[in-house]
């Protein structure tokens, strides 16, 4: 058992797959635009995409893409994408879940699970329940509304679905309902997970099992007459591993049910049936320990249904499986673990219970993770990620040994395409016992070579977890925003980690715990110091689950460490064993013995009792409701260290998190402290008085409030009463410049103090220096451009309607337009008589302000105007002039089509910098 963080993942390997940056498929534009920062949005609400089935004839893929809200939170929606052209359809929107598509064995439905309102829904019913639709139209429509929300379903044929469903309540249930009261480990009173069948056409449900455990997973062999079914046994084989799992094999079509491996040599952990159904594919967990199957390697066999036997596949690859694999007609495509990587391998099944094995090759198949493969084999859909590449999927043709024409499918996250991806490399060095130890290395964005730089630990958890050469950006490892800072990041799969064999992963089992670990760690950063790339006086450490308990142990060991960030990690382990939910088979295993067994063996493992050690500012994270690592542990962390006083601690905990957390709110709050935390203590160390002053000054003051606006206004820059910047230090205005959105911006619309300096006929009022120039045309605004780019010796000109319009855009509401003027909302009605009303004032343009009067925009720098006051001239895309933001004598009405701003109200705003070469 695992203390894996529990992050959104393609398998048991601990990383997260946020998403992508399309190699080789930017625009010329956006290769030439200054990169946008990694912000702390991009990793929380990243795209993601999973969940791929082939339609029957391999012409379509169904698909599940989970995007984040910030109000309602994780929201997955089906997609289908052609498998023969470039051609992608939304199936479902809205805010509900969407997952587990299927199409029907004829192709001419999908089904799926949601959480969309039932069309009459009833009191009582399940959340999420099973729905149909025609992918080529038509509105999905409910084929279930049960009680107990599905499991497990396949199709058996195109009329018949198969599921696994809890046991509708019973009256001790319905008895009890309102009593929150919970009774540990309650066999008796928890209704078990059974076998039922559904016929789409009368929605008559059928109960196939009586079982009186309970049923996990379903696998139904491709022709209908076999259902495969997992069923766990007891409610703590978590904790304690004693009854084991059983394997049961239905005839569908007769209801004759088969127990298999009773003698429970093989477990199995996944099943996939073979395309012919002649038996089917099965991993298992693998291990020398006789008792505990917790640090193990995953080995496959195939179960042929005539002779009734299971035979392992002749792998010969001891790292073992990866993620899984796909049946093909011949064969299978497998996933090999093999250290960073996973490798594909073709498997024949050539009779006679014989195999070949071929590796594949392809440019991307070093960093396949997720695939599926259609029904004749031809085809393959597949995910591509490096470290440096956030992954997208594609689609490619199985030629023999080989993927070719890969061809991609996805757009997932188009804002990563302005972004500067991290450099990684894969590094390798002598750990614990000379062994060599394989991690990845995150250099600094910006990186200078001869520079020396921080080095943060990012330790994934486990233990048998591994790090790969795949996109890994999370809430709990925010890693790019680290190199962002300027700091390397390393990553090992330190001994313990899954993806090398048999020797590695229970390297650290019966008391070794810790013995090898922390000394890969301390190797691997005398290895990144040994190559003159980190400053050995700036060291940090974080994690997450088994990241954490590493980096706690760490900061006992190691003074240098400046700064360590942990998550849900122990320090106490005796009241650790009762108090996890796999506690007595997790610390039987590592440490050999039951703490009631070994009280001193328990104590002298526990850095509990050597926090006296510890100088290193530590921040501790923990959710309330966590059954992997209890937060009593933090507690224990956290008083320690408050009370020997010899270092800064904080302690955050997140009510209702479970060990993973679950809420964007505090996801958020989490990557904010972290960024925090080593910003104070490693990249900008502070005395901890001074630090703690100026946390609470931060969390006193609102950058947006009046005054912090008022603040930032202090850096706008005047000559005397007018704004701008002094030409070469004279009296010369020109407009002052400031970087906004990723383009060198006009603060301000050019004022007429600035026009005058080129334009010595053009009249100013006395008063209205600091307005907009107005009466501009698009060839004057042209030779304005010209003038102030000779007599600075910098190219200035107008910005691209592509460039620019989003920007307008975004800034349409509560400016200088004559909604403000007639201090409402205006319709198309009243617009025609206040603009009549407008020209009683006096003056060619008298709803014209002062530049600055509204609101600026910005997180640093503010600029202002671009929702109104003077509509400001940009060059088009056929090269014309084009009028673009509010101005005030016209409504700011997102409904209304273009409408020329009248010529008292066109100005202009300057760019900076080269135009951008066309796409």
């Amino acid at each position: 058992m695992n203390r894996n963080v529990l992050l959104p993942a393609p398998c048991s390997l601990v990383m997260v797959l946020s998403l992508p940056n399309l190699v080789g498929a930017q625009t010329d534009t956006a290769k030439s635009a200054e990169p946008t920062p990694w912000t702390i949005d991009d990793i929380l609400r990243a795209e993601q995409a999973g969940q791929f089935q082939i339609s029957p004839d391999g012409k379509w893929v169904v698909w599940v893409r989970t995007t984040v809200d910030p109000e309602k939170g994780r929201v997955s929606n089906l997609y289908l994408s052609s498998l023969t052209e470039r051609r992608e359809i939304q199936l479902t929107r809205g805010s509900a879940t969407h997952s587990s598509p299927r199409w029907s064995p004829d192709g001419k439905v999908i089904s799926f699970l949601s959480t969309r309102p039932l069309p009459e829904p009833k009191e009582g019913t399940a959340r999420s329940q099973l729905w149909l639709m025609n992918p080529f139209g038509g509105e999905p429509w409910a084929l279930t509304a049960f009680e107990r929300g599905i499991r497990d379903y396949e199709w058996r044929d195109s009329a018949t679905v198969v599921f696994l469903a809890q046991e509708d309540a019973g009256h001790y249930e319905r008895a009890h309902k309102k009593d929150d009261s919970r009774v540990v480990d309650d066999s008796l009173h928890e209704p078990p997970v059974r076998l039922f069948s559904l016929e789409v056409a009368s929605k008559q449900v059928r109960r196939l099992s009586s079982n009186d455990d309970w049923m996990s997973d379903l696998a139904v062999s491709p022709d209908g007459r076999w259902g495969l079914t997992l069923h766990d046994r007891e409610l703590s084989y978590a904790f304690d591993q004693r009854q084991h799992p059983a394997t049961w094999l239905w005839n569908l079509q007769t209801g004759v049910a088969t127990q298999l491996f009773a003698d429970h040599m093989l477990i199995p952990s996944q099943v996939w049936w073979a395309r012919d159904g002649s038996g089917f594919y099965v991993t298992s967990d693998t291990t020398r320990d006789p008792r505990w199957r917790t640090a193990t390697v995953a080995q496959l066999s195939f179960y042929d249904v005539a002779t009734q036997r299971a035979a392992a596949v002749p792998l010969g690859w001891p790292r073992g499986i990866g993620t899984g694999l796909t049946p093909t007609p011949d064969g299978a495509i497998v996933s090999l673990a093999d250290g960073v990587h996973l490798r594909l391998a073709r498997l024949t099944r050539t009779g006679g219970g014989s195999w070949t094995k071929t590796l594949l090759t392809g440019t991307h198949v070093p960093n396949i993770l997720g695939f599926t493969v259609s029904r004749d084999g031809q085809t393959i859909v597949y995910q591509y990620s490096t470290a440096s590449t956030p992954p997208q999927w594609y689609r490619g043709r199985l030629d023999g040994g080989g993927i070719a024409d890969p061809t991609l499918l996805t757009d997932l996250n188009a804002s990563f395409k302005k972004k500067t991806m991290p450099r990684t490399e894969i590094v390798r060095w002598r750990g614990a016992r000379n062994e060599e130890v394989e991690g990845m290395l995150y250099y600094p964005i910006g990186y200078e070579v001869g520079k020396r730089y921080p080095l943060i630990l990012s330790i994934h958890g486990g233990p048998a977890g591994a790090d790969l050469d795949a996109w890994s950006q999370s809430w709990a490892y925010p890693n790019v925003l680290l190199n962002q800072k300027g700091t390397f990041l390393l990553k090992a799969n330190y001994h313990g980690s899954s993806n090398y064999g048999l020797d590695w992963v229970e390297s650290i089992g019966h008391g070794n715990y810790y013995d090898l670990e922390v000394p890969d760690f301390e190797r691997g950063i005398e290895y990144v110091v040994g190559r003159g790339l980190v400053d050995v006086s700036r060291l940090a450490t974080m994690g997450w689950s088994n990241g954490a308990i590493i980096s706690i142990e760490l900061t006992t060991r190691d003074r240098r460490l400046k700064a360590a960030s942990t998550g849900a990690g122990d320090v106490e382990w005796i009241s650790d064993w009762a108090n996890v939910d796999f506690g007595m088979s997790f610390d039987n295993y590592y440490f050999g013995k039951a703490p009631y067994e070994d009280p001193q063996l328990y104590i002298r493992k526990s850095p509990y009792f050597r926090l006296n050690q510890v100088r290193t500012p530590t921040i501790i994270y923990f959710g309330t409701e966590d059954r992997n690592v209890p937060p009593s542990q933090g507690w224990s962390h956290y008083r320690a260290l408050q009370q020997l006083g010899n270092t800064e601690v904080k302690f955050v905990l997140f009510p209702g998190e479970p060990h993973g957390l679950q809420q964007l709110a505090h996801q958020r709050r989490k990557v904010e402290e972290d960024l925090a935390w080593f910003d104070r203590h490693l990249f900008t160390p502070v005395r901890a008085d001074s630090a703690a002053r100026a946390a609470l000054a931060a969390e006193a003051f609102d950058s947006t409030s009046p005054l912090g606006l008022a603040l930032r206004r202090q850096r706008i820059a005047r000559v005397g009463t007018r704004d701008g910047v002094a030409l070469h230090g004279g009296g010369t205005v020109i407009p002052e410049i400031v970087r906004y959105q990723g383009l060198d911006l006009g603060r301000f619309e050019v004022t007429r103090a600035q026009w005058a300096a080129f334009d010595s006929s053009y009249r100013v009022e006395p008063g209205t220096e600091n307005y907009p120039a107005n009466n501009v045309t698009f060839q004057s605004a042209q030779a304005y451009l010209q003038w102030l780019s000779r007599v600075t010796g910098e190219s200035y000109r107008l910005g691209t309607e592509q460039e620019l319009k989003p920007l307008y855009e975004g800034a349409a509401a509560s400016e200088n337009t004559l909604d403000y003027w007639a201090g409402y909302t205006l319709n198309p009605s009243d617009t025609r008589w206040v603009a009549e009303r407008t020209r009683l004032l006096p003056g060619e343009a008298p709803l014209l302000k002062e530049v600055g009067s509204f609101a600026g925009r910005g997180d640093a720098e503010l600029v202002f105007d671009l929702g109104g006051n003077a509509a400001e001239w940009a060059v088009g895309a056929n090269g014309q002039g084009i009028l673009l933001g509010g101005s005030a004598d016209r409504p700011a009405d997102a409904k209304a089509g273009p409408q020329e701003a009248a010529t008292g109200y066109r100005g202009l705003r300057v760019v900076r910098g080269a135009a951008p070469r066309a796409p």
